[in-house]
């Protein structure tokens, strides 16, 4: 599948965390999605029924990244998809990038990241 939706930095804040501290104060999370499916119909067509709705695709998300709390980024990278995957059956391959800029380290970075590739 060459066709792809991309939707860049949203903004989530949650709970996630190995410390305590993560998860009772909680911190801004930024998603990266790439989405892959046939967009084909929508290129002829012009209408929003034929593709997805990318509000929707981030109200989906925020509500994988909010409804739980989990230790590892990583976990929560997979929330994300599992959501999406069920929300949106046209979807067959997703790529997430979740960024954790406020991640307690001992070295200054400006984020961590994990970056994971889910397909159907």
């Amino acid at each position: 599948m060459s066709d792809e939706i991309i939707i860049s930095g949203l903004r989530v804040f949650a709970h996630h965390g190995v410390f305590e501290h993560e998860k009772r104060d909680g911190q801004v999370f930024t998603l990266d999605l790439n989405l892959s499916l046939d967009l084909s119909k929508a290129c002829v067509s012009d209408n929003l029924d034929d593709t997805v709705n990318y509000d929707e695709i981030c109200c989906v998300a925020r509500d994988a990244m909010t409804s739980h709390t989990y230790d590892l980024i990583e976990r929560a990278a997979q929330a994300v998809c599992d959501a999406i995957f069920v929300a949106f059956p046209t979807i067959e391959r997703i790529t997430l990038t979740l960024g954790k800029p406020s991640a307690p380290m001992s070295c200054e970075v400006d984020c961590a990241y994990v970056k994971i590739t889910r397909s159907r």
